[in-house]
């Protein structure tokens, strides 16, 4: 092989690598950092609220409540949190899987997974310390919920409207051939 030849192989592959970094960074940082924020707030309620208890009074509409939940959403499957754990590393795999094969080209896509992979790992490492998960925001006529749940919820949502919208053609890779980031 040439020295030329050698000069353009390893600049592509710099290129490529430059890219896979562009591309692989925003969803592991921000799976990090749902993952992250969410240790933080469970942490802040279980150190300042006893079980039970709210702040701040009532008259307030949005409240911090801290419950747990031996349960998954919305309080189903109360007691079964080896079935959970188990799921939660399925799901967890099935986000790298699917993240990784074949590899995701539209950023809203990335996205929305590293939201669900950080709030996934976020109840599961609860699930694993304390056999259920601390919930605190408390709604009126909604149950209590975390930040791994909401980037859940999140990142579902924004999936189910990619592939709405992608099927109506509003949304899609851009007429330059890049993947709309």
């Amino acid at each position: 092989m040439s020295a030329g030849e050698l000069g353009v192989q390893q600049s592509g592959s710099a290129g490529s690598l430059s890219r896979r970094i562009r591309r692989d960074v925003p969803f592991f940082g921000l799976a990090l950092g749902v993952f992250v924020f969410d240790l933080i707030t469970k942490s802040i309620v279980r150190a300042n609220l006893a079980l039970g208890e709210s702040w701040p009074d009532e008259d307030w509409l949005v409240k911090f409540t801290h419950v747990t939940n031996s349960g998954a959403a919305f309080g189903i499957l109360q007691g079964q949190g080896l079935f959970l754990i188990v799921t939660a590393f399925i799901a967890i795999g099935a986000i790298a899987f699917y993240y990784l094969y074949p590899p995701l080209e539209h950023g809203l896509l990335r996205i929305a997974l590293g939201l669900q992979l950080g709030g996934a790992t976020g109840n599961l490492l609860d699930r694993l310390r304390f056999g259920e998960v601390t919930d605190f925001v408390d709604f009126p006529r909604y149950p209590e919920f975390n930040v791994a749940d909401s980037s859940i919820v999140i990142g579902l949502v924004i999936i189910g409207a990619f592939f709405l919208l992608s099927e109506t053609g509003r949304l899609g890779p851009a007429k330059d051939g890049t993947d709309g980031d």
